[in-house]
C-alpha cells in the first residue's frame, strides 16, 4: 500500500457533531482499532494536541491524521481523519475542514439527540456537498434511546437513518462497524496524477526553525521536495523543503499525490505569504483549477487585549500575528486607551473564542494581559448622515450628533425537551427576544427568536443551561441591524472617567446594569487612605454610585480625657490631609474590576 497509490482506496472524512458528542473520543477508539499509535504513546484525547483543549475537555482545533485499515475484504484502505470542534464559535474551524473531505460522520448522542450545533454541522457538510454517515453514540447510557435519535434525525435534519450505525465510543462497542460503513458509503476523491498540481491550504502553524508549516488537501498533480511552488492569491513563488503527512505528529514522506491530506514546508518565512484557503500550484505549470476561497469569518464580538506591562506591545503584536495564522477567524487592529496604554482591539466570533485566544497567548507566547468587556457593532446615523460602525463604546461621538443607531439582531435557535419551555421563553422574553416561531418534534420543542446580540452576548447561554437543567442547546446566526433606544454608560472611578469600562446598553436597562457595575467594583477596587467614589453615568447625568471606604487610622487614641475640642482639631487636620492626597492619589484598576463588569449579572 506504501508504495502503489490508488486514489480508490483513500477514504477523507470529518468527524462533525454537537459539543459533548463524543467526536474525541470516537476518534480515539478509531486509532486504538488500527493500531494507528502506539500503546506506550497512547493517551485520552489523542487529537487534541493543545494543552488548554486537554485542560477543558473541549476541541479547539480541527486536527487530522492518517489511518491504514485492513478491510474485511482483505484489502488496505487509507483514510485521512480530521477530528472537529463542536462548539458554534469554532464553526469555521469545521467549515475548513470540511473542504479538505469528501464525506464525514455525523455524531448523535443517544440520550440527548439532534441538538443545535448538529442541526448546524449537517447544513454545513450539505452545503460542501459531502456524503453524510450517522452514528448514533453512547448507546451504553440507561437512558439511551438510539432508534427515537435515529428519528430525529430523519424528521429534524431530513437525512436517511437506513446506514446508522450505534456505537459507544466509550467501551468501543461496534466501532469496528463504523470503519466498515466508511469504505462502502463514503466516496474515494477524484483526480488525476497527470494533471498540474491544485492544493488547498486548510489549515497552518508557525515554526521558528521551519517557518509556516502549512497543511494542505491535494486535489490534481503530485508535490515532493525540489519542486517550485507558486501561491495562486499571493503570486509569491518558493522552492518546497519538506512534504508529508499526519501521524497524528508531522510525518515526512516523498510525495504527495491526488487525494492526500498533508502538510508542506517551502522556508516561508512570512505569514502573510501563506494564506488559508490559498490554492498552491507549481510556478512552471500553473493549474486553471483555482479552488474557491473560503468564506471570510466575520467577527461578531470586539474586545481590546493590552499587555500588562506596556513594553510587552511588540510581543503581543507578534504573536497576534502568529496565532492568526493558525486561527484565521479572529481579526486585530491596533488602538490606545487612556486607562490601559497601547494595545489591540481584536474581533472574535463569540466569548468562547475570545476567552481561548486570550488563554493562547498568555500559554504559548507567555504574555500577561488585561482584556476589556467583549462588546458588539453598533451601526450609527450621524447627523450628517455619516454612518460609523463602532466597535469601541469609547468612540461613540457626541449623542448631539446621533442621528440614529442601529444593534444587531441574531436568529436564535433553541432546542430542548417540552417541560422546559416555560422557562426558557422567560428568559428570552427577558432579553427583548422576539417569538416567531415553536415548532414540535415529538417530546423536543424548536424555538425560534429574534434577539439583540448584545442581550445574549455574556451569560445568556450559562443561563439557559441552568433553567432547563443542562437539557437545552443553542445556536445562532446574525441577521441585520435594527434601531434601538441606545445609550453610552461610562463609569467614573474617582471623579475620572475609565475608558476602558463603558459600555452601550438599552435605555431601560442602564440604570440597573450601571448599578451593579458600581456596586461589583466597589468590591474589586482595593481601599486607599482616602474614599474613592465610583460611578456610573450617561452624558452629566450620575445613574449609580458607590464608595470604596477609605482606611482609617484613628488619630484621636492619644487623647482620652479632656477637652472636646482637641480632638475635633485633630479630626479636622486628618480631614484636610485626607482631601489634599484624593487630590493627588491615583486610583489603580485592578484586572478583577474589567471583569467585574462582565460578571455583573451575579
Amino acid at each position: 500500500m506504501k508504495n502503489a497509490h490508488d486514489i480508490n482506496k483513500i477514504r477523507n472524512f470529518s468527524i462533525i457533531a454537537h459539543v459533548d458528542h463524543g467526536k474525541s473520543t470516537l476518534a480515539d477508539r478509531i486509532l486504538e482499532l488500527t493500531r494507528t499509535v502506539s500503546d506506550r504513546n497512547k493517551r485520552d484525547q489523542m487529537l487534541d494536541t493543545l494543552e488548554l483543549e486537554r485542560e477543558r475537555g473541549i476541541t479547539i482545533k480541527a486536527t487530522a491524521v492518517r489511518i491504514e485499515y485492513l478491510a474485511k475484504d482483505g484489502e488496505t484502505y487509507l483514510f485521512n481523519l480530521i477530528d472537529t470542534p463542536g462548539h458554534v464559535d469554532f464553526n469555521y474551524e469545521v467549515s475548513r475542514a470540511l473542504r479538505a473531505c469528501e464525506g464525514v460522520l455525523l455524531v448523535i448522542d443517544a440520550s440527548q439527540g439532534v441538538e443545535a450545533q448538529t442541526i448546524q454541522n449537517a447544513y454545513l457538510a450539505t452545503d460542501n456537498d459531502l456524503e453524510i454517515l450517522p452514528v448514533i453514540n453512547k448507546i451504553d447510557l440507561p437512558n439511551a434511546d438510539p432508534d427515537s435519535a435515529v428519528e430525529e434525525l430523519e424528521e429534524i435534519i431530513g437525512i436517511p437513518g437506513d446506514y446508522a450505525v450505534k456505537v459507544s465510543a466509550k467501551t468501543g462497542e461496534n466501532v469496528e462497524e463504523i470503519l466498515e460503513s466508511i469504505v462502502k458509503h463514503l466516496p474515494a476523491p477524484s483526480g488525476k496524477l497527470e494533471n498540474p498540481l491544485s492544493c488547498l491550504i486548510f489549515d497552518a502553524i508557525y515554526d521558528s526553525y521551519q517557518g509556516v508549516v502549512t497543511f494542505i488537501r491535494v486535489f490534481e498533480g503530485t508535490v515532493k521536495k525540489g519542486d517550485k511552488i507558486k501561491m495562486v492569491n499571493t503570486g509569491k513563488e518558493f522552492e518546497v523543503d519538506k512534504v508529508g503527512y499526519f501521524e497524528p505528529g508531522l510525518a515526512v514522506s516523498d510525495k504527495l499525490y491526488p487525494g492526500d491530506v498533508g502538510w508542506l514546508t517551502a522556508s516561508i518565512k512570512s505569514i502573510t505569504d501563506a494564506q488559508t484557503g490559498d490554492t498552491i500550484t507549481h510556478s512552471e505549470r500553473p493549474t486553471e483549477l483555482v479552488i474557491p476561497d473560503f468564506k471570510e469569518a466575520k467577527p461578531v464580538v470586539f474586545s481590546g487585549l493590552y499587555p500588562t506591562d506596556s513594553e510587552d506591545y511588540v510581543k503581543l503584536r507578534e504573536a497576534l500575528e502568529k496565532l492568526g495564522l493558525n486561527d484565521a477567524a479572529f481579526s486585530f487592529e491596533p488602538e490606545t486607551s487612556e486607562a490601559l496604554g497601547f494595545g489591540f482591539r481584536c474581533g472574535f466570533l463569540g466569548l468562547l473564542h475570545a476567552d481561548v485566544v486570550q488563554s493562547r497567548l498568555e500559554r504559548e507566547f507567555d504574555l500577561s494581559l488585561i482584556a476589556t468587556a467583549p462588546a458588539v457593532v453598533y451601526k450609527i446615523i450621524t447627523t450628517s448622515d455619516e454612518t460609523l460602525l463602532i466597535q469601541n463604546p469609547s468612540e461613540l461621538p457626541d449623542p448631539t450628533f446621533i442621528e440614529k443607531m442601529y444593534e444587531p439582531y441574531v436568529k436564535l435557535n433553541i432546542y430542548l425537551p417540552e417541560q422546559y419551555v416555560g422557562s426558557a421563553m422567560g428568559l428570552v422574553q427577558e432579553r427583548r427576544g422576539q417569538m416567531k416561531d415553536m415548532v414540535y418534534h415529538g417530546k423536543r420543542v424548536e424555538l425560534h427568536y429574534e434577539v439583540p446580540f448584545g442581550e445574549i452576548l455574556y451569560d445568556f447561554h450559562d443561563k439557559l443551561k441552568s433553567a432547563t437543567r443542562g437539557y437545552a442547546s443553542m445556536d445562532y446566526e446574525f441577521m441585520d441591524y435594527r434601531i434601538g433606544n441606545l445609550v453610552k454608560v461610562d463609569i467614573l472611578v474617582n471623579d475620572e472617567k475609565v475608558d476602558a469600562l463603558s459600555i452601550i446598553s438599552d435605555r431601560e436597562k442602564a440604570y440597573s446594569l450601571g448599578r451593579k457595575i458600581v456596586d461589583k467594583m466597589s468590591e474589586v477596587i482595593p481601599r486607599q487612605m482616602f474614599a474613592v467614589p465610583i460611578q456610573a453615568a450617561i452624558g452629566g447625568k450620575i445613574l449609580a454610585r458607590a464608595t470604596v471606604r477609605a482606611y482609617r487610622k484613628d488619630v484621636t487614641a492619644k487623647c482620652y480625657g479632656g477637652d472636646i475640642t482637641r480632638k475635633r482639631k485633630l479630626l479636622e487636620k486628618q480631614k484636610k490631609g485626607k482631601a489634599r492626597m484624593k487630590q493627588l492619589g491615583s486610583v489603580e484598576v485592578p484586572q478583577e474590576a474589567f471583569l467585574a463588569v462582565l460578571a455583573s449579572d451575579e
